[in-house]
């Protein structure tokens, strides 16, 4: 099986290259050590004597925030020592300028080829791999094996598209799946789904999800009000669109005009999920003619009705300032869901729509704990806005129940790292 997917992974990539150029330009930063994605470039020191070596891949923003407690739980050894890829351009500089004193060296995956994988392996020798939540690839998997080096599964989760593909082609589950040491499920649905697709129940252990352990260091008194006047947002209630996609900005603002329309002295923020999108929400706001600013362009010369958070890394403190959060990507025609767990961790009450299949589990949780609301569509999103806005009393509840959901979910990463201290105690 690895050998058709070797054949025919070449031909597939030329096949589709022009467009991912065309998305990694969109995008942009791609150009720098791009020779990284073909396995060449990666410079990393040898080996301490002693020292235990961990290739880490966490593919972007949101598992490089992630991985935080892992890393800096890690380092504290002093015999082990990390080289940390990351996917896009984004992960990757927040990786450098997050861990560059802590980790060995930060770099790109390789393409999952033969013979990029195999050069990138020969440069850095890890003792142990670790993939963080969907990354399951076959060539690096395989160099893994041939090298007798353990692989971890970590936070892994199955979405419903993903599971359905692989429940589908079972053919493909052994070298995607067969070459995991140990795979740990961020929920019991997860965990249900591997042992479904075949992996055996001694490699399974549940963890729960690491993202529910985040720490956010809380915004000072001064800090907040500093950020706030740098957007531009004046004083009153601020409703926060996190990790928005196409549609959801226009049913946010609707929401937002109707509550001003009410007399609600309220603000709007705006947290697109993917920056490159800007020139497609100025051109949204300024034809719903309210005055703006995107936090790329500095600080705001003045007061405005809404404002555009486009940088990178930001989010966390974005959401500090807010008083009601809707999560994106959550409204139809969009599915999946983007992650609430960091509103729920700063206290925040939460409205998501009926699409949070990637979340489903934390989604259902959190509305029975009371901590969000689902809303159907834009209307009804409206509606709910509007209501909560004028009912500080209802916040308040909402927002308690996200931070007692959080603790009581915590403790992801000490058994996270109980298994990889576990693995590493192997290789000594």
């Amino acid at each position: 099986m690895l050998w058709l997917y070797r054949l025919f992974f070449l031909p597939a990539l030329l096949v589709l290259a022009p467009y991912y150029m065309w998305r990694m330009r969109r995008r942009g930063g791609y150009g720098h050590k791009f020779s990284q994605r073909f396995g060449a470039d990666h410079v990393v020191p040898p080996k301490r004597s002693g020292s235990r070596r961990i290739w880490l891949q966490a593919v972007s923003v949101g598992e490089v925030l992630a991985i935080e407690p892992v890393i800096d739980a890690l380092t504290r050894d002093g015999a082990v020592e990390i080289y940390l890829t990351t996917t896009t351009s984004t992960g990757y500089q927040l990786a450098k300028d997050r861990f560059g004193q802590r980790v060995l060296g930060t770099g790109y995956f390789p393409i999952d080829w033969w013979i990029f994988s195999e050069r990138a392996w020969r440069a850095i020798e890890p003792d142990l791999v670790i993939l963080t939540e969907g990354e399951r690839w076959p060539e690096h998997i395989r160099q893994a094996q041939q090298r007798g080096v353990p692989v971890i599964g970590m936070n892994a989760r199955l979405s419903d598209r993903s599971f359905r593909r692989m429940r589908r082609f079972g053919f493909v589950n052994a070298p995607v799946l067969g070459g995991i040491t140990r795979l740990l499920p961020c929920s019991t649905q997860d965990e249900t789904r591997f042992r479904e697709l075949g992996v055996p129940a001694a490699k399974l252990f549940t963890t729960g999800n690491i993202k529910l352990d985040v720490l956010i260091a809380p915004l000072s008194t001064a800090d907040r009000a500093q950020l706030q006047s740098d957007l531009g947002l004046p004083a009153g209630l601020i409703l926060l669109g996190s990790s928005t996609w196409p549609g959801e900005e226009a049913a946010l603002v609707a929401a937002w005009q109707s509550a001003r329309k009410q007399g609600i002295a309220c603000s709007l923020l705006i947290v697109p999920r993917h920056a490159e999108r800007r020139t497609q929400i100025e051109h949204l706001l300024r034809e719903a003619d309210v005055t703006f600013h995107f936090r790329s362009r500095g600080i705001a010369p003045r007061v405005v009705d809404v404002a555009v958070g486009d940088t990178t890394g930001e989010l966390r403190r974005l959401t500090q300032l807010a008083d009601l959060v809707f999560v994106g990507k959550s409204l139809p025609p969009h599915e999946g869901g983007q992650t609430p767990v960091e509103a729920a961790a700063l206290q925040k009450p939460i409205v998501m729509g009926p699409r949070m299949s990637n979340f489903r589990v934390i989604a259902a949780e959190l509305r029975a704990q009371g901590a969000a609301l689902e809303v159907a569509d834009a209307a009804a999103l409206q509606t709910e806005v509007l209501r909560l806005l004028t009912d500080r009393a209802a916040r308040e509840t909402m927002a308690r129940a996200a931070g007692a959901w959080q603790r009581a979910n915590a403790g992801a990463v000490d058994r996270t790292l109980a298994v990889i201290r576990e693995e590493l105690a192997r290789r000594t």
